[in-house]
C-alpha cells in the first residue's frame, strides 16, 4: 500500500519539466513549507494547482481516480472555469512505480497537446475514442480491440508506447501485431508468476471486456491471448480461478484445438500472420471461425 502524497509527489516530479516547457508554475497553498508537495487535501479530495498566463491548471485526486482539469482564459479565473482534460484509476492500495509512470506520460502529453507552443513539435496522431463502460453495460455499443488494448495499458503502462506507436504506423489500431508482439507476452508471464493481486486486475478487464466485447474481440481475447498458453495445463489452473463463466470454456476449447494434430495449421496461422493489408468491412465471425473450428 502506497501514501497518495508520495504517490503525487512522484507524479508532481515527473511533469516537472513539461509544466515549464508549458509555462506553468505551482501555486503553493498559505502553511505549506517550501520545498513540499503544494498539494490540499479538503475531507478526502486532493488537489495541486499550477499556473501560468490567462491559464490554470489542476490535478486533482479523489475516490482511486486522478483528474488532469485545466482552463485557458483572460482575467479572472474560477474553479467552475477548469474542465476535465484527462482522467486515470490511481489506487494507492494497488498502485506502484508502473502506474505513476502512466499517469506521469498520458497527463504529459495531455499538457503538451493542450497547452504546448507554437514551437514545439507537432501533436502525434490522436488515439482512437475507447468504448465507454457506460455504452458497453446499457448495451447501445460493444467492446472493440482498441479499447481492451487502451484499459489493458493502464495495467500494464510500459506497453503505453507501444499502442501508441501501433496506432499512429497503422492509422488505426491493429490489434493482432499489437497483442502477438507486446501484449500477450506479459499477460502469460503474469500468469505463470500467478501473484493474486495481478491475477485478478488482469482477469477483472478480462471479463469485464469479454462478456460485453464484440465476436473480433472476444475472439482476440480467447485465441490470440489466453490461447497462446498452448494447452499449459498448470497455467490454464491458474487461471480457472479468475477466469468468468462466459470466457471459461472457449478458453479451455481453444487450449485444447491449437494443441491438437487438427489445430496445428490454425496455430502456424498465429504465430505467422500474413502481412497486414488495409481491407474492406467483414461480416462479424465466431471465436472458433478463424481458427477452422
Amino acid at each position: 500500500m502506497a501514501d497518495i502524497l508520495e504517490l503525487l509527489a512522484e507524479i508532481n516530479s515527473g511533469l516537472s519539466a513539461t509544466l515549464a516547457e508549458c509555462g506553468f508554475t505551482a501555486v503553493v497553498p498559505d502553511g505549506v513549507e517550501k520545498g513540499a508537495l503544494p498539494a490540499v487535501n479538503d475531507s478526502g479530495r486532493i488537489t495541486i494547482e499550477y499556473r501560468g498566463e490567462n491559464k490554470a491548471l489542476r490535478i486533482e485526486h479523489f475516490n482511486n481516480k486522478i483528474s488532469l482539469l485545466g482552463v485557458s482564459k483572460e482575467g479572472e479565473i474560477l474553479s467552475s472555469d477548469f474542465s476535465q482534460l484527462s482522467l486515470s484509476l490511481l489506487d494507492p492500495e494497488t498502485a506502484d512505480g508502473k502506474d505513476v509512470k502512466y499517469v506521469v506520460n498520458e497527463f504529459s502529453d495531455t499538457l503538451i497537446e493542450s497547452f504546448g507552443t507554437k514551437n514545439k513539435k507537432p501533436a502525434k496522431a490522436k488515439l482512437p475514442t475507447p468504448v465507454s463502460k457506460a455504452a458497453a453495460k446499457s448495451g447501445s455499443v460493444s467492446y472493440d480491440p482498441n479499447t481492451l488494448a487502451n484499459r489493458f495499458t493502464a495495467i500494464y503502462p510500459e506497453l503505453r508506447e507501444e499502442y501508441k506507436a501501433n496506432c499512429e504506423k497503422y492509422g488505426s489500431f491493429l490489434a493482432e501485431d499489437f497483442f502477438m508482439n507486446h501484449g500477450t507476452p506479459v499477460v502469460l508471464e503474469t500468469i505463470k508468476e500467478n501473484n493474486p493481486v495481478k491475477m485478478r486486475k488482469l482477469f477483472n478487464l478480462l471479463n469485464d471486456i469479454y462478456e460485453d466485447g464484440t465476436n473480433e474481440t472476444q475472439s482476440l481475447i480467447a485465441v490470440t491471448i489466453l490461447g497462446a498458453m498452448n494447452n499449459d495445463q498448470q497455467m490454464l489452473a491458474n487461471c480457472v480461478d479468475y477466469m468468468c463463466d462466459d470466457m471459461m470454456s472457449p478458453v479451455i476449447s481453444v487450449n485444447k484445438f491449437l494443441a491438437s494434430k487438427a489445430g496445428k495449421g490454425a496455430k502456424m496461422r498465429l504465430e505467422n500472420p500474413p502481412k497486414y493489408k488495409p481491407a474492406k468491412a467483414k461480416k462479424k465471425k465466431g471465436i472458433m471461425s478463424g481458427l477452422g473450428m
